[in-house]
């Protein structure tokens, strides 16, 4: 059942980058990984990706800042998952007020990730 939608994942964690895309590649995603938030920017200018996923504590731009960038400069409504460690109120509904469509606290099992991607991408 390959359905090859792409994914931009923004994360600067390398090792958690790595097995998020082991982990949704298994699942037949196709997976650009950007280390850094300008790198997200670009991926998603350049990719039209069917979904996003962010940290967004991250170098050079923010995951709040590509939420915003993704939905007022690209007026686009592709579904933009957000985690955080911070953990902090007012980052989450910073973020959806900006336009996230889903919110994962970190740590998090890369399986419910996997489930959300999954909905989201019906």
């Amino acid at each position: 059942m390959p359905h090859h939608k792409k994914i931009v994942l923004a994360e600067d964690n390398s090792v958690l980058s790595l097995l998020l895309k082991f982990r949704l590649e298994k699942e037949g995603y196709k997976l650009l990984i950007a280390k850094d938030g300008k790198e997200a920017v670009d991926f998603i200018e350049n990719q039209n990706p069917d979904l996003i996923l962010t940290d967004i504590m991250m170098p050079f731009i923010s995951g709040l800042e590509v939420i915003s960038h993704v939905r007022s400069k690209l007026h686009s409504q592709t579904p933009i998952i957000v985690f955080s460690a911070a953990g902090q109120e007012e980052i989450v509904a910073q973020a959806f007020s900006l336009g996230a469509t889903d919110f994962m606290s970190k740590p998090f099992s890369p399986n419910e990730l996997v489930i959300r991607t999954k909905n989201l991408l019906r």
